[in-house]
């Protein structure tokens, strides 16, 4: 694909939907001022900051009665004893 190539003027008047369209398309924008280019605006490379909210959702199973565990019965007795 053409590598896309814009004026300072554009890019600051459409900033938010470039950025969504590097996001969106995967591919660098050359910004130029007075017909020379002074910035490359691309995507992040790596995985950006993910929230660890629900990080373990689908990755494991409850088996069995989670409140009243056998371990936990016999932890009870000791300290009756």
């Amino acid at each position: 694909m053409k590598e896309r190539v814009l004026s300072a003027t554009e890019f600051k008047a459409k900033c938010l939907s470039y950025l969504d369209e590097v996001e969106r398309v995967g591919e660098q924008i050359t910004i130029t001022k007075r017909g020379k280019p002074v910035a490359v605006l691309g995507p992040v490379k790596g995985r950006g900051w993910k929230s660890p909210a629900n990080s373990w959702a689908g990755r494991m199973e409850i088996v069995g009665d989670i409140i009243n565990t056998p371990w936990e019965w016999d932890c009870l007795r000791e300290g009756e004893e």
